[in-house]
């Protein structure tokens, strides 16, 4: 599904141009000429981006951002400034009442897909988890590369946390030796499909009774249980 960019302008010109643009990239677009009609709008979807002109015919776009921010069920909306208000003091204002980024007019409408592509993936990273849960108590940290069982850390080298991790993006499915291979050592040609065993082996060792989640499919490969 496609992301939703919301577009709050009041110059017709800018509203059609930006979401052209917007459009080609692939986006969903609404455009809203006013902040009346766009705050309306939030009683029945969210976007998952607001592109929010600061000079409105019925508000102040600092304002309007403010409201956005101090409201929980809107405050994760990123939010990109679009102005001709190109002081510094406006741009410190916008940022930290919590504005994402800050395009000043006249711009590139290729550069605010671009803005608004980079501010999407910032936040897709703030949303990534940190930990994954699997089954038998297990949970791999992955920003710290650990394993903990029942919230005991186990000590696995970087190879059996990536292992593990391999497994764990489809839980049942079944990688094969190759695919495994190919994932950890990329084409390596003095690696051997007994190394993918060997590491198995160590991996369930160290989770213990937990080890059991990791499976042997005969003749193909591991999967990880559900």
């Amino acid at each position: 599904m496609s992301r939703l960019i919301a577009v709050v302008d009041d110059e017709p010109d800018i509203l059609e141009l930006v979401s052209l643009h917007l459009s080609k990239a692939g986006f969903s677009v609404r455009a809203f000429p006013d902040a009346g009609s766009f705050q309306k709008s939030l009683a029945s979807s969210l976007p998952d981006l607001v592109i929010l002109d600061l000079m409105l015919p019925d508000a102040d776009g600092l304002d309007v951002c403010k409201d956005l921010k101090k409201d929980s069920r809107t405050a994760h909306i990123p939010v990109v400034m679009l102005t001709a208000r190109g002081e510094e003091s406006d741009k410190v204002v916008g940022l930290e009442l919590g504005a994402d980024d800050y395009v000043t007019k006249p711009f590139s409408p290729k550069e605010l897909v671009a803005r608004v592509k980079a501010v999407l993936r910032r936040q897709d990273a703030k949303t990534v988890p940190s930990t994954v849960e699997l089954a038998g108590g297990v949970v791999m940290d992955l920003n710290r590369y650990e394993v903990t069982v029942n919230g005991r850390k186990v000590d696995v080298t970087t190879t059996e946390f990536k292992l593990l991790g391999i497994l764990a993006e489809r839980r049942g499915w079944v990688f094969s030796r190759d695919e495994i291979l190919s994932r950890l050592w990329g084409e390596e040609k003095s690696v051997l499909d007994r190394t993918v065993d060997v590491h198995v082996t160590n991996l369930r060792k160290k989770l213990g009774r937990a080890g059991r989640l990791v499976e042997n499919v005969r003749g193909v490969g591991y999967k990880l249980s559900e």
